[in-house]
């Protein structure tokens, strides 16, 4: 199966790239949104490469670098009622959400803010520039390979 590139957002404050780099690795847990999953369930493989981004802080954007290491499975946390990604109506039985497990590859000395995404050539039609609120989706070969080069890495 053909290698695919993601863009993984996380809040600075729940878990940023400097707690996966301490870390090591990482579930990707409490992801509650069925685009999202899907992405994760039915497309990430073993050794498809991640853009971390920080979401929800300012300036957000791309930080550094992880690459996926195990495919998915279910999500644990949405069967425990004192996680806060607890779903009532997720069974285990038949698991409504799934996670996937990511590793640390690089930190970037700086972050790539949303802003000069959107003004560089060849990310125009990448998702994140265009007001997606996905925090997991799809990016290209060539829009992975701008961003890491933006990156330094």
């Amino acid at each position: 199966m053909t290698k695919r590139y993601w863009l993984m957002k996380s809040e600075p404050e729940a878990y940023s790239i400097d707690d996966l780099k301490v870390d090591g690795s990482t579930c990707w847990d409490g992801v509650r949104n069925y685009q999202a999953r899907n992405f994760m369930r039915d497309d990430m493989r073993i050794g498809d490469e991640v853009l971390y981004y920080h979401s929800n802080c300012k300036p957000p954007g791309v930080v550094g670098l992880a690459r996926i290491i195990r495919a998915s499975y279910p999500d644990h946390t949405a069967f425990d009622p004192k996680d806060k990604h607890y779903d009532p109506r997720s069974d285990p039985g038949n698991p409504r959400w799934f996670m996937v497990d990511i590793a640390f590859v690089a930190r970037f000395g700086e972050i790539i803010p949303l802003e000069t995404l959107k003004k560089e050539e060849g990310l125009s039609e990448m998702v994140v520039t265009r007001r997606s609120r996905l925090s997991v989706q799809p990016v290209t070969l060539g829009e992975f390979g701008i961003v890491k080069r933006m990156g330094g890495v």
